[in-house]
């Protein structure tokens, strides 16, 4: 696994293997891809962030900081490697806590892009966006789940994107 694109394109990333389930790098290459310009200078929160790949790979490309929130050890084991190798700890900050009880925590806004790749065998996609429609808490919320998850419709004054790429599906939602 390596950062695709930006500054650091080409660079490995540490992988603990096991129950983790990286993005696959063409998965993040069309995803960053897709965001654009909400990449630069974005302050960035990588949920579920397993690795950091989708994190470092936003960093890559210019967001100026990225806060990744992570619970499991082999993960986070990681991901601590991850960022000490690109010598990141001033712009970055590790959580070791549960993804949805620290979303539940922000306040709206707390961030400009917010990027999730939870469990697909898990509520946790759909559970994320209900908690986002009711207090966003950046103005861009992308997930990551199975081609065939369905997640709630948003109403009025949020735009949504879904691209798939291989049997992953990326839903971006934007406030208005």
């Amino acid at each position: 696994m390596r950062i695709v694109s930006g500054r650091w394109a080409g660079r490995d990333l540490l992988s603990p293997g096991g129950r983790v389930r990286p993005t696959a790098e063409g998965v993040r290459a069309a995803w960053l891809d897709a965001l654009g310009d909400t990449v630069a200078d974005a302050r960035v929160l990588d949920l579920f962030a397993g690795t950091g790949a989708l994190g470092l790979e936003a960093l890559s490309r210019g967001a100026a900081r990225c806060d990744f929130v992570e619970n499991g050890s082999g993960a986070l084991h990681a991901l601590k490697a991850n960022v000490a190798r690109f010598r990141l700890k001033g712009r970055t900050r590790v959580f070791r806590r549960d993804a949805m009880a620290f979303a539940r925590g922000l306040d709206a806004g707390a961030y400009d892009l917010a990027l999730a790749d939870p469990p697909y065998t898990s509520e946790l996609a759909r559970r994320l966006v209900e908690e986002w429609l009711e207090r966003p808490f950046a103005p861009v919320l992308a997930v990551e789940t199975d081609a065939e998850a369905r997640l709630p419709r948003p109403g009025r004054g949020v735009r949504t994107d879904r691209l798939v790429v291989d049997g992953t599906a990326v839903t971006i939602l934007r406030t208005a």
